[in-house]
């Protein structure tokens, strides 16, 4: 579909796909989106919001979320090391921060100082690029799961994702009532950058490291639940390809959905998939659709849970590393044999 401003017009939601990021979303210039009367400041804490950062090549694995459900803010940080086997986890529950995520991504940026743990993100793709820094202090620096004690550990990340005319990115405005709504923004690009963990320095190359960047904004349900699938690597004709998969509480999602392969760059919109756990998530994840164009299994290896309790509100993310078999089919009707490539899978439950 043809580019637009905002996936809002004259105060109504729109819903479709596009190929282009919007110019602004702002989710309260939707008119009503409660039947009854709530005011701005309530309608603005009902709308929840996150972007996401995932990026691999052969040596290591990052993913970085920042999510504000207005009640607390949070940031996961997760790094695994391919060779070594060993992965860190970083949680920070931020109740009564100030940043805000932008409602542009043309050219905006957002930053968080504490005493362990620093980001900015710079979201600029007027000049074809998104940034993400990050310092986590040693004493901060979550749990080694393998050995199941605290860490001396510290992270420094500078991570620059490609973005160019080149690259077709995936935007949607979903449905989950007549007038509440979500947005996506996702894409594929090369990334450059470094990481230094613990004195181990990581040079990420474009060549061979890649990332999905995905922007979020929602009048999400009270109860909350999605399950995303993702992987990336190259194929038998030594392409780069990547796959971003989700099942959400989104309405009508045969016309619409936020599921999307990259070839070279090139993005094949997917149909609505079905994601079974048959016995468990700690168990193989099957992935499929009604098409022929997505057969998947996910078999988990290592699982990365993370929970949050408080009185009038509870999160449970569980994101599991592991090995995804299987075929997706692209735009031009070619079959993506897929073997043994390794991914992420990622099962959210958030109450608030």
């Amino acid at each position: 579909m043809d580019s637009r401003a905002s996936p809002i017009e004259d105060g109504n939601p729109l819903i479709g796909t596009w190929n282009q990021a919007f110019d602004k979303v702002d989710l309260l210039e939707i008119r009503k989106p409660y039947p009854h009367f709530m005011p701005c400041w309530l309608r603005n804490w009902r709308i929840k919001e996150w972007e996401s950062f995932n990026i691999q090549n052969e040596n290591i694995m990052l993913n970085a979320i920042f999510c504000d459900v207005k009640l607390y803010k949070i940031a996961h940080v997760l790094f695994y090391d391919k060779k070594s086997k060993e992965k860190y986890f970083f949680r920070k529950l931020m109740p009564y921060t100030s940043w805000n995520l932008p409602k542009s991504l043309a050219n905006a940026s957002l930053e968080n100082h504490s005493s362990d743990f620093y980001f900015r993100i710079h979201n600029w793709l007027d000049a074809d690029i998104i940034k993400l820094d990050m310092n986590i202090e040693a004493a901060s620096f979550g749990w080694r799961a393998q050995l199941g004690r605290r860490t001396r550990s510290s992270l420094t990340a500078h991570l620059a994702y490609k973005t160019n005319s080149q690259i077709t990115p995936l935007a949607v405005s979903l449905g989950f009532a007549e007038r509440r709504t979500m947005y996506a923004y996702k894409t594929f690009t090369p990334v450059q950058g470094d990481i230094v963990f613990n004195g181990q320095y990581f040079a990420l190359k474009q060549e061979t490291c890649s990332g999905f960047f995905c922007d979020y904004k929602g009048f999400f349900p009270y109860r909350t639940q999605a399950v995303i699938c993702s992987a990336m690597g190259f194929d038998e004709k030594k392409r780069k390809f990547g796959f971003h998969i989700a099942e959400n509480q989104a309405k009508e999602t045969n016309k619409n959905n936020e599921n999307a392969l990259w070839v070279n760059g090139q993005l094949t919109p997917l149909p609505p998939v079905l994601i079974t756990m048959p016995n468990g998530a700690e168990a193989e994840w099957v992935i499929q659709d009604v098409e022929g164009m997505v057969d998947l299994t996910f078999t988990p290896i290592e699982q990365n849970k993370s929970t949050v309790g408080l009185v009038i509100t509870s999160a449970e993310f569980n994101a599991p590393f592991g090995y995804y078999n299987g075929m997706l089919v692209n735009s031009d009707g070619e079959q993506i044999q897929i073997k043994n490539l390794f991914g992420m899978g990622e099962k959210l439950y958030l109450r608030v």
